[in-house]
């Protein structure tokens, strides 16, 4: 039975979350010029699946400045606020002294742009959650303010299930925006190609999507996993290393999902740079055509859907070079009947959506054109 979380939002892939953010830090900005205030943003999602990350990277791939903090880490409202400290302006005079508060030193000072992430704010204490209120609303406390162009993001888990999380209210709720953030395989593994996780591990997620979803199995624990098998060349040789190490970060369904991985599914997925570099297409051809079906006989489109996305991610890369038969084999592999239209369909326009120019000229040909026409 699936757990009914309480999620706030638009539910998007990191892609379509980091859109929204783009509108609302430049709407919040044009609204400084006004003399308003912005709107602080809250990114809903269940554990591991990358929050914190996402602002992280947001703020890197803009240049921007990063705040981070945790307010769950905070014991007392001095955290917060800063440490008092009393001025006495004329110590012959009694009744003149005033307190005055010293921001602690995670509060920016300089100008943005830049990004102060509160980060699992729901998993505070009440009492530090209640003090971060005029913070969500003015940007500011009674102790300090952010500087000009700073804007507030929060991350939190969702309310439901076994969670341990304070409820926020109307009050607190009303003062952000609200998104939530959902797995997307294709695009987690765009994430793991252009970090250097191991290519094994990101064939496994592409080809069971649906293994990622329960309390141990999440992007991050999968990507730990894939870290410290990434020095074992042969996985095959050391299988009982192998699943001790999958049993230390994941569940035993996944886990055993990925031994029977290694000892069938790797051994005959194909690798993009043997489909792009291939001299003789024909017997490539046979092998996409006998992985295509299981042993009993049935279609395992599963397969041919990993290989399709192993393939967009290899060309849509950064470091990607074209060789001298790339063209005529990428052409010749969307052309091939074994492959259902609708992947092919899907990986044709991946490309001319995300890949280069490079990319989109080796895809002009007029019999794909035809072909991809009859499939609409």
């Amino acid at each position: 039975m699936s757990i009914e979380f309480i999620e706030f939002g638009k539910k998007g892939n990191s892609r379509e979350i980091k859109v929204i953010l783009s509108h609302i830090f430049e709407r919040n900005n044009d609204l400084n010029k006004e003399d308003k205030r912005g709107t602080a943003v809250c990114i809903w999602g269940t554990h591991g699946l990358g929050k914190t990350q996402i602002v992280r990277d947001y703020a890197l791939e803009k240049k921007w400045k990063f705040s981070y903090i945790a307010p769950a880490q905070f014991e007392e409202m001095g955290d917060l606020h800063g440490m008092p400290t009393v001025v006495d302006p004329d110590k012959r005079i009694t009744g003149d002294e005033y307190t005055v508060y010293s921001p602690p030193d995670w509060v920016p000072r300089e100008e943005g742009p830049g990004i102060l992430l509160l980060d699992d704010i729901n998993r505070a204490d009440d009492r530090i959650l209640r003090g971060c209120m005029q913070l969500l609303q003015n940007f500011e406390l009674t102790s300090w303010k952010l500087p000009p162009k700073w804007q507030i993001v929060a991350t939190a888990n969702p309310e439901g299930g076994d969670y341990s999380v304070t409820p926020m209210d109307g009050a607190m709720l009303t003062r952000m925006l609200h998104a939530t953030l959902k797995f997307d395989a294709k695009i987690w593994a765009e994430w793991a190609y252009a970090a250097n996780v191991d290519e094994r591990g990101i064939a496994f997620v592409l080809t069971y999507p649906e293994l990622v979803n329960s309390d141990r199995t999440t992007p991050r624990s999968l990507t730990q996993f894939f870290e410290q098998i990434a020095s074992i060349e042969n996985l095959k040789d050391n299988l009982q290393l192998v699943q001790a190490l999958a049993l230390s970060s994941l569940d035993e369904v996944t886990v055993s999902s990925f031994i029977a991985f290694v000892n069938d599914e790797l051994t005959q997925l194909i690798d993009p740079e043997e489909i792009l570099d291939a001299e003789d297409f024909k017997s490539l051809e046979k092998r996409i055509k006998d992985i295509s079906v299981d042993d009993s006989g049935a279609k395992r489109v599963d397969r041919l859907a990993t290989m399709c996305s192993r393939l967009y991610l290899k060309l849509a890369s950064d470091d990607y070079k074209q060789g001298k038969n790339h063209s005529k084999n990428l052409i010749k592999f969307l052309m091939f009947e074994t492959i259902p239209n609708d992947l092919l369909m899907s990986l044709y326009m991946d490309l001319q959506k995300h890949g280069s120019d490079e990319i989109k000229e080796m895809t002009r040909d007029k019999k794909l054109a035809s072909k991809l026409l009859s499939t609409l």
